[in-house]
């Protein structure tokens, strides 16, 4: 036998075969997203959503105090309003006392160490449930969306947010919101995580669900990226690394590890998250749920195709029981 094909002496052992990881998962690479509601005592769990739950502001210090104890070191908040007058323009989005402002300030003063992020979008805002400001016809309106979603962030940012992170895919909006921030006096002190390469995914179901953001009408596959749209996604990364983003991120993330790896090349200076959505974590528990394998393995082997493909950050609802494994 050539002595070149001997490959088993490398991994024979558990710690030998970590040592063939490239990247391995560390708690300071999970990223938590949490659904805040305007009732501030909710606690109402998400059925299509294995143990997640919309959470109001006064339950937060239960929910994440123990999750922070075992190493939980960032969230993406995701307003869902119940109680609100939506509107055209998503006016609710940005209101002092909304879910998303209140819980940014009662976290910081939580858990002083905690970093936040925050999701920005306007579809869980506007009675129309689409990502920007219409057109007459229906249309997505680009200038006036752009505008009112940097308007969104920038005032995240002024409630205390570390990071910004809008989802609506408008044309442009990195440079706006980069823009806003700067002449805000907060271009240096609030990160912005680009959803650069968001594709329009069937995986999205359970989290429409938690954030009952489906669009009343229509679709959104006008700004959101086709599936096999790989060239779209690369243009769409240069984009918006170029505009200004801090952070790029592909979503979903199991069906796009070639965008991930793609997005790694493109963007090699910049941290790269990838977000593995509702319909990813769900379909991991029905996975296990119907005994196809164990739901720690499988969470861990679709976590190490994102690390290889070249992710350094990673959204994910696995993230409380991640902190548990990781110390296993």
């Amino acid at each position: 036998m050539d002595i070149s094909s001997i490959l088993q002496g490398g991994y024979q052992h558990p710690l030998s075969r970590q040592w063939q990881s490239k990247r391995q998962l560390t708690k300071s690479m999970l990223m938590y997203p949490i659904f805040i509601t305007d009732d501030p005592d909710a606690h109402q769990p998400i059925p299509t959503l294995p143990g997640q739950a919309r959470w109001g502001v006064n339950r937060l210090e239960a929910f994440l105090g123990p999750l922070v104890k075992k190493g939980l070191q960032s969230v993406i908040l995701f307003g869902v309003p119940q109680n609100c007058e939506k509107d055209f323009r998503g006016t609710p989005a940005d209101d002092e006392s909304g879910p998303v402002i209140l819980a940014i300030r009662k976290l910081r003063t939580l858990f002083p160490e905690l970093y936040i992020a925050c999701d920005v979008c306007l579809c869980e805002y506007t009675d129309h449930g689409h990502c920007g400001l219409l057109h007459s016809d229906g249309t997505i309106n680009t200038a006036p969306s752009v505008d009112r979603i940097a308007q969104v962030a920038l005032n995240y940012a002024k409630a205390g947010a570390h990071c910004v992170a809008p989802s609506d895919m408008m044309d442009g909006r990195i440079k706006g919101i980069k823009r806003a921030l700067i002449d805000g006096g907060l271009g240096n002190k609030c990160t912005l995580m680009a959803y650069s390469a968001k594709f329009a995914s069937s995986l999205y179901g359970p989290f429409r669900d938690a954030a009952g953001s489906a669009p009343s009408f229509g679709n959104r596959k006008c700004y959101q990226l086709p599936p096999a749209a790989r060239g779209l996604a690369r243009r769409a990364i240069q984009r918006d690394a170029a505009e200004g983003a801090d952070i790029i991120m592909v979503k979903p993330a199991m069906p796009y590890l070639d965008i991930i790896a793609d997005a790694a090349q493109i963007a090699p200076d910049h941290p790269l998250a990838c977000y593995q959505v509702s319909g990813e974590f769900a379909m991991v528990h029905a996975g296990a749920a119907a005994g196809v394998y164990a739901l720690r393995d499988m969470a861990f082997e679709s976590v190490d195709g994102m690390l290889r493909a070249g992710a350094t950050l990673i959204l994910t609802y696995f993230t409380p029981d991640f902190l548990d494994w990781l110390d296993q």
